[in-house]
């Protein structure tokens, strides 16, 4: 789950897929494409989000994304169409490629729609974003089983 700076949507993202994979053998993590918050833990909204969904997010800490994610993860998500383009500029390969994608076309294929950053959105952001994010996850639980 990949964003700007790994403090809003990409730890959101996090959470909701662990939750609903804590059953699965899957391994779940978030970055972002910028360094401005590593080490940070998610923004108090997010966390407050998780929360009331019984997600709990608080020991997340923001990382950037690397290289050497494209060979520990089988799927990239990116959360909009900016990060998407960063995330493919680091690309090696077509099987690093093949492995990204915008998180919005598992609800709506090929619609490249972008998950809206809430920083700057009010806590009804919040919300939207988790709305958005817990049925893509839904969708990717369903392909992984």
């Amino acid at each position: 789950m990949v964003c700007l700076g790994n403090i809003c949507r990409s730890p959101l993202a996090e959470g909701i897929l662990k939750s609903k994979t804590n059953h699965l053998d899957v391994v779940v993590d978030s970055a972002g494409t910028a360094a401005y918050h590593i080490g940070e833990q998610p923004d108090i909204r997010s966390i407050a989000i998780a929360k009331k969904y019984g997600i709990d997010l608080i020991d997340q800490r923001a990382r950037q994304f690397c290289i050497n994610d494209f060979d520990d993860f089988d799927k990239i998500y990116a959360m909009d169409t900016s990060n998407y383009t960063s995330i493919i500029s680091l690309v090696r390969n077509e099987s690093d490629k093949d492995k990204v994608d915008l998180i919005l076309n598992e609800i709506n294929p090929k619609s490249f729609q972008s998950v809206p950053d809430p920083y700057y959105g009010g806590d009804n952001g919040f919300q939207d974003v988790y709305d958005m994010l817990d049925e893509a996850c839904d969708r990717i639980v369903e392909q992984i089983g």
